[in-house]
């Protein structure tokens, strides 16, 4: 059965002169493409890269540019997916949704919401376009659900020759197997199918804790919970813990002023001004990381999956993330607390770790291992090199896998060693872009040439 079809627009295509150089969210990424193209549909699209091809240009696609790499820069066509928006079709027997590449996640989930339906799992924010989150891997945390692109049923995209692609497990199997996590380079993503369940609610648990608490008890909190996750604070003790799993209800989701104070004053507005000042006075950043990671107090709360899952992050920050095998990522983090403790380095934003099951996608950072995600950040306009390059010894010593669109100094050559499934998903680009038609620099230094 197909439920209605939202916010599709039938506009014309259109292509101009880039004027201005395109910058990402956090602004450590600029590119000057030669023409803009906003296709309203999969067919102006497929017209699009065809005339690229005949001009000899490059072709890459932006959605909202929350990558912190240059995974979407180009200097030939910038592909605009603003038109390519909206639920296609609601499927409720086999329990999916088709939407078009450029919806928002926050889009989507409220329009699914509306129609008593969820994903049953995502990341922590939902600004992103679905093709730029789930080509890049983006994820949440997960005992048991893994990441958004783990729940994709079907693909449709460009490929280079111009054509019309549909993959599934049954329909270009060896696609599927990789496109769900493509890095825009086996073609231009133009819808996508995603596995949905009737919308659940989902009781939240935040509980400071100590480091050692935490650390010590990791398995168990993973075992004991749905979603589990933590940060921890740089030059201190103290974490903040986070589980969410799923309830019987009532719904019952935090008040409106506590809910303002915890989300927006604590975490964006203080926490604003604290890292504004780290940055201008580093010394000062460990008695600021002892009273903010204080101030958020324990809290309960039930709501609808969207609401629990992700939350407003308004302070921009640079970030870089690596995939451990889980059974490694609580000695990597105690060497990242000790290298700080004896480093000069001074870090205004916690440290994240969250969790995700095994899957099958040929360069998911979970691909064939349960996997654990250490994150780290710093506030824009921060030097960062140091600490990321400190962090990235510690997490390559244990097989890391950098998440695809955040900050990492890795290419081919050690993405071959990490990855089993490295050289099926080149010999894919090899039989679907032989041009590299879809090639940047970023892609010629992960991927090969």
């Amino acid at each position: 059965m197909s439920g209605p079809t939202t916010g599709r627009s039938q506009r014309p295509t259109s292509a101009r002169t880039a004027n201005s150089p395109w910058r990402n969210w956090a602004g450590n990424v600029t590119s000057r493409p030669v023409r803009e193209v906003s296709p309203a549909s999969a067919e102006e699209l497929a017209d699009a890269v065809r005339k690229a091809a005949a001009d000899g240009l490059r072709v890459k696609t932006v959605g909202t540019g929350h990558s912190f790499t240059s995974i979407a820069a180009t200097d030939g066509v910038l592909v605009r997916p603003d038109l390519l928006t909206g639920i296609r079709r609601i499927d409720r027997e086999a329990m999916t949704v088709t939407v078009e590449s450029g919806t928002p996640l926050k889009r989507l989930n409220v329009a699914l919401a509306r129609e008593g339906l969820s994903l049953t799992n995502m990341g922590d924010i939902m600004e992103q376009t679905v093709a730029g989150a789930t080509s890049t891997g983006t994820h949440g945390t997960g005992r048991d659900s893994a990441s958004i692109a783990a729940q994709i049923r079907e693909l449709e995209l460009v490929t280079a020759d111009g054509r019309l692609m549909t993959c599934s497990e049954k329909e270009n199997p060896e696609v599927f197997a990789a496109a769900r996590i493509g890095l825009g380079a086996l073609g231009v993503v133009t819808a996508i199918t995603f596995a949905v369940e009737p919308v659940f609610l989902l009781t939240a648990r935040e509980e400071p804790m100590s480091f050692d608490r935490v650390t010590s008890e990791f398995d168990a909190l993973h075992a004991e919970n749905e979603h589990f996750e933590f940060y921890w604070f740089p030059h201190t003790d103290n974490c903040n813990t986070k589980r969410n799993n799923r309830s019987a209800g009532p719904a019952a989701p935090p008040g409106r002023v506590g809910g303002w104070i915890e989300d927006e004053l604590l975490s964006n507005g203080l926490f604003q001004l604290a890292c504004s000042l780290g940055r201008a006075i580093p010394p000062v950043i460990p008695s600021i990381a002892k009273v903010s990671s204080r101030a958020l107090s324990a809290r309960t709360y039930t709501d609808i999956p969207y609401k629990v899952f992700t939350s407003p992050r308004r302070v921009r920050f640079l970030e870089m993330e690596y995939a451990l095998p889980r059974e490694a990522a609580v000695a990597a983090l105690r060497e990242v607390k000790a290298m700080l403790e004896r480093s000069p380095l001074k870090v205004s934003f916690p440290v994240e770790v969250r969790t995700a099951p095994a899957d099958d996608i040929a360069l998911s950072t979970a691909s064939g291992r349960e996997t654990a995600y250490i994150a780290v950040h710093l506030y824009k306009g921060t030097p960062y090199r140091g600490y990321f390059t400190a962090v990235e010894r510690i997490m390559t010593a244990h097989g890391g896998r950098p998440h695809w669109g955040k900050v990492h100094t890795q290419g081919a050559a050690y993405f071959s060693e990490v990855y089993p499934r490295f050289a099926e998903f080149t010999a894919l680009r090899d039989r679907l872009d032989p041009e590299r038609l879809f090639a940047n620099d970023y892609l010629r230094r992960v991927l090969g040439d």
